[in-house]
């Protein structure tokens, strides 16, 4: 699953790793549902939303799983409409500007990203002391439509985890449709090149 999406929730481990039985995230919102402060009874569930993202992302491994492409995801209120702002930063392969010709590369020795088990790592001081990184990146800030986000609580509950799981199950759907043309993508290139 996680080789073709760009995120993806791992239900496995999250019940192999519960302490109480069912869900190590239930349990993770539960102990902190101080997080979803702020966002009771909001007429718009982005606040919640947001904070059920954090928790999701947080623990590790997280209960929200992202390709090995993607370095990190948050999701925030956007101040000017109160909307959903995605922000996500994914490797990327060096621009076409920079791979057209190697005149700039100067035989300095300048290498991208290190990679283990197709991991992409970030280089060790040992790794920067013997040379040049060149690390590109994509950043990507979008909208995310709130339409399948469930309504925020009125406050804390006995359904509180399972609304917080609701709410990032919608935002994995939504941002895998976004950005699963663009993983796809960067993925047939490099293999293709």
């Amino acid at each position: 699953m996680g080789e073709h999406e760009a995120f993806w929730i791992d239900h496995g481990y999250d019940r192999e790793r519960a302490a109480g039985g069912s869900s190590r995230y239930a349990e993770h919102v539960m102990t902190n549902s101080a997080a979803f402060d702020g966002s009771w009874g909001d007429i718009a569930p982005v606040t919640f939303a947001c904070a059920a993202w954090r928790l999701a992302t947080t623990p590790s491994p997280a209960y929200v799983r992202w390709h090995r492409r993607i370095l990190s995801a948050a999701c925030d209120r956007n101040p000017w409409d109160g909307g959903l702002t995605a922000h996500v930063l994914v490797v990327s392969p060096l621009p076409a500007e920079l791979t057209a010709s190697r005149h700039w590369w100067r035989d300095r020795g300048w290498r991208d990203w290190p990679q283990t088990f197709g991991q992409y790592l970030d280089p060790t001081d040992q790794d920067q002391a013997r040379g040049p990184f060149l690390r590109t990146t994509l950043l990507i800030d979008a909208p995310v439509p709130l339409g399948t986000l469930p309504a925020a609580p009125d406050g804390p509950s006995e359904t509180l985890a399972d609304t917080a799981g609701l709410a990032v199950s919608a935002l994995v759907r939504e941002l895998n449709e976004l950005l699963n043309p663009v993983i796809r993508q960067l993925e047939t290139a490099q293999a293709q090149g």
